[in-house]
């Protein structure tokens, strides 16, 4: 189905549970704005979180995705959206191979002036991250940067450490908004576990150089939806 009709379903699933667009923002630890984007089509939440609305609100998985729509009336971009999905799922049924007991935590922004997305998958041995979505919201930032990186870092007894580099090659003379677009973070089978990041700081950190070769930094401190429960 395409963004707009999942956006109205999202809003009929939030207004019959008499939730506000911020309490059900809290619930998926993402902003208001989010959940705005989504209602209004402009934007989908990630695999983890859709599947999350499924079982909270005990609605078939099949039947959110597919919007209740005739399956006759489907056109192709419901087949586009089904299969990015598909190799979502496709990325963590490698990184379970062989461990079966993996749990899940979405991830997000603990800085007001950026919206991320992601999710951790973990068990007693080992962490694997995703994240997506990242969009600024701290103003409009018009200008263009003669080159935009970001990086994965985690910090931890004043030791600062990367952990991965964002996947993203069309990073010179762009407009910010337009590089985090397309950026995504993957990191498979991380050695440090999931309970471990309740005790470090794990971070976004993006470097824009100017015109004028100044560099300005933006440093996002990433949180989890909740504790991590290592066994």
């Amino acid at each position: 189905m395409n963004q707009e009709e999942f956006g109205k379903i999202i809003k009929k699933i939030r207004k019959d549970n008499n939730l506000t667009q911020q309490q059900l923002a809290n619930k998926y630890n993402v902003t208001y704005q989010a959940v705005s984007k989504w209602e209004n089509g402009k934007n989908m939440p990630d695999t983890v979180i859709i599947k999350q609305i499924a079982s909270d609100f005990n609605i078939d998985l099949n039947d959110l995705l597919d919007g209740k729509i005739n399956r006759k009336k489907k056109n192709i971009i419901i087949y586009i959206i089904i299969f990015l999905m598909l190799i979502l799922g496709i990325i963590f049924l490698i990184i379970n191979s062989k461990n079966k007991d993996f749990e899940f935590k979405t991830l997000g922004s603990n800085c007001k002036n950026f919206n991320i997305s992601g999710s951790i998958s973990y068990n007693k041995n080992k962490t694997a991250i995703y994240i997506s979505n990242v969009n600024y919201c701290g103003g409009d930032d018009k200008k263009t940067y003669k080159e935009i990186e970001c990086t994965l870092y985690e910090k931890h007894n004043d030791i600062q450490k990367k952990i991965s580099s964002c996947n993203n090659k069309n990073n010179k003379n762009i407009k910010l908004e337009e590089y985090l677009k397309n950026i995504t973070i993957t990191v498979d089978n991380y050695s440090r576990t999931c309970k471990e990041y309740n005790e470090n700081d794990l971070y976004l950190e993006i470097n824009a150089k100017n015109e004028n070769d100044e560099i300005i930094t933006y440093k996002i401190p990433l949180k989890m939806s909740n504790q991590c429960d290592n066994k």
